[in-house]
């Protein structure tokens, strides 16, 4: 093989180390799930008409008989319960496409929190936000195809988002749909975004995500023999070859299950779209709620012009909160770097959350926003649930949306110091060993013992004045932790 391969002469890449800690198969399992999603995504393109005449449906399923719609939807019910297997295809890709993103999306915080984003791989960051940009819309391109009444209810939104954007707007939306809303071309033209243009970019920033991988090498947690010129862990082959096919064997078979047992995307029970109707307690994918959200959360602000109405209430939430969100994030590693003056060094050590207490608290803070924007994207929903105003619950969402991230930013600061002040204390006293004896002057004191156990990239350093009942092993080689 090393003679076949230039890339493997002299075994370096066979024998490149991968860190083995369960963290670093988030992006693994981001891969697999796209694999996934590129094996079921073909088997569809054989049965799915992306196309907008009208038919009358004269399928199996009783209750849409005799229903107008289009011959998208019509396709997608022949998949459903006519194409053996169909529907068990239609539902594992629909579950690999949440997957996928959810696995992006922890891979990212996974980095973002052990600091993997600092020099030199600054351009491996902006290339996984790419991804995650590229894979909302791919998965909203996917998830409008069907042209059932609530993925056209999404659509519907899409338009008015497009037409808030100022004097450009309307034009925009006439492209992109083809002439006035809902026009006749949107899933044509969806189509080959879907199965063509978005599929080709990820795979292209998948193989460069990939080899800036292996050109930087694995960050990898601090630890006994570890340092930021060597990498730790299994060798490509055959180790690592071995565990990761069997992780995407057991990915693809829980998706497979998954969609075997749990339901999703019914859009028989949605109907065709119409644009005089909309489909009660519509919600989208999880993905995209955070934006829905938005939208419920501003209120109906509105300005005349010049003769022409600029939309706050849908410019701000669904324009620019994402750009600013992605700017902010795109930009994050060279801020970060320029105010704690680490960007002329490189970083090849996991930095621990707790060390990292502002950093930490503004992940945290951004979760929570986030959360608060996707539980809004329900409010209708929870408000019927537990029987209360969605007035009033959109009022505290409004409240949450502001103070909570400050809350947590706060408390996640102060507890990352707490927890590092007691880990410090542990390692300069000792472990409580249980036993206690009384002194000579008649008080009474507790036996210690050095700290041997530690968990991943926990500072593991000589300890001076412990105070020991036992004889105490002897602690693992002491390395100095970072800032």
């Amino acid at each position: 093989m090393d003679a076949r391969l230039p890339a493997l002469r002299g075994g370096s890449l066979l024998r490149k180390a991968f860190p083995d800690h369960w963290s670093f198969l988030l992006g693994e399992l981001a891969l697999y799930s796209l694999l996934v999603l590129i094996l079921t995504g073909v088997w569809l393109t054989l049965f799915f008409q992306p196309e907008m005449r009208e038919v009358v449906y004269a399928g199996p399923y009783a209750p849409l008989r005799g229903v107008r719609m289009s011959a998208a939807f019509d396709s997608t019910l022949h998949i459903s319960f006519d194409v053996r297997g169909g529907l068990l295809m239609r539902q594992t890709h629909h579950w690999a496409a949440l997957v996928f993103l959810a696995a992006i999306g922890v891979h990212l915080l996974r980095i973002f929190f052990t600091g993997a984003f600092r020099r030199p791989r600054e351009l491996n960051w902006a290339v996984g936000l790419t991804l995650f940009v590229l894979s909302l819309a791919e998965g909203f391109a996917g998830y409008s195809l069907p042209d059932d009444l609530l993925s056209g209810t999404g659509l519907r939104i899409a338009q008015g988002i497009m037409l808030s954007i100022p004097v450009v707007g309307t034009y925009v939306a006439f492209f992109v749909f083809g002439g006035a809303y809902p026009a006749h071309d949107i899933v044509t033209r969806l189509y080959p975004v879907h199965v063509l243009l978005l599929p080709g970019a990820l795979l292209a920033l998948v193989a460069v995500h990939l080899m800036l991988v292996v050109h930087l090498k694995h960050t990898q947690w601090r630890g006994p023999g570890r340092t930021q010129a060597n990498a730790v862990g299994k060798p490509f082959f055959p180790q690592f070859t071995a565990s990761s096919g069997g992780l995407a064997v057991a990915v693809t078979g829980l998706l497979v299950l998954l969609s075997g047992l749990a339901q999703v995307n019914p859009v028989w029970n949605y109907g065709p779209y119409r644009p005089d109707q909309a489909s009660t307690g519509s919600q989208p994918d999880w993905y995209v709620g955070f934006l829905e959200g938005a939208l419920r959360l501003v209120p109906p602000w509105e300005t005349n012009l010049a003769g022409h109405t600029l939309m706050w209430n849908v410019l701000l939430p669904a324009v620019v909160l994402p750009g600013a969100l992605f700017a902010v994030l795109y930009a994050y590693p060279f801020v970060e770097q320029r105010l704690t003056g680490e960007g002329r060094t490189e970083r090849h050590l996991c930095d621990r959350p707790r060390e990292r207490p502002v950093r930490t608290g503004l992940g945290v803070a951004g979760t929570v926003f986030y959360g608060v924007l996707l539980l809004a994207g329900g409010n209708d929903i929870v408000a019927q649930t537990f029987r209360i105003s969605v007035n009033g619950l959109t009022w505290v969402l409004r409240i949450a949306l502001i103070v909570a991230p400050v809350l947590a930013f706060l408390l996640t600061r102060w507890l990352c110091r707490a927890l590092t002040a007691a880990e410090t204390e542990r390692l300069a006293e000792g472990v409580p060993t249980g036993e206690i004896r009384q002194s000579v002057t008649g008080g009474y004191e507790s036996g210690r013992e050095p700290v041997a156990a530690f968990r991943p990239g926990a500072p593991r350093r000589a300890l001076t004045g412990a105070r020991t009942g036992t004889p105490s092993r002897t602690p693992h080689a002491p390395e100095r932790p970072d800032r």
